[in-house]
């Protein structure tokens, strides 16, 4: 067998169907779309989830259960090398500051800081939330921790 035959007949740029141009077409008179029935109408489509008269798979499953997720506080995390890299010596860090250093954007209730890299710089941090080695870390270098008060939910 030559290599040559498995490609014949293949074309790289297939042809477009058009449908509609008469019988010698091979695609006029109904145009592939059969005779009567709903897909032989104009305008007719298929609802996405539609699985023809069946009950679909949307309404069989059951919807049950409860997700946190919508009420659970968004917490925007920081690590100290990202500190160390924005903050420059004696500065205070809080959300208001992130923010006006470009490191904080959209919506969010919490600050926390997370202990990966290292801290060199003495800096004030005022935030929600940080780790115990956070902590150590930043009084080891020198730095203060002001843990903001969280609002009592009711």
């Amino acid at each position: 067998m030559i290599l040559d035959d498995v490609h014949r007949g293949i074309q790289k740029n297939k042809k477009r169907k058009r449908i509609g141009r008469g019988p010698g077409s091979g695609h006029g008179k109904t145009s592939g779309r059969g005779h009567k029935g709903y897909y032989s109408r104009s305008g007719s489509s298929r609802r996405l989830s539609y699985e023809g008269g069946q009950m679909p798979l949307a309404r069989r499953i059951a919807k049950r259960g409860f997700n946190n997720r919508a009420f659970a506080d968004k917490v925007v995390i920081f690590n100290l090398y990202q500190l160390e890299k924005a903050f420059s010596d004696g500065e205070t860090v809080t959300a208001e500051t992130l923010i006006e250093k470009g490191l904080l954007k959209g919506r969010f209730d919490v600050v926390k800081i997370l202990s990966v890299g290292d801290l060199t710089r003495k800096l004030t941090v005022k935030v929600d939330r940080l780790s115990t080695a956070a902590a150590e870390k930043i009084k080891s270098a020198g730095g203060s921790i002001e843990v903001l008060e969280q609002p009592a939910e009711s």
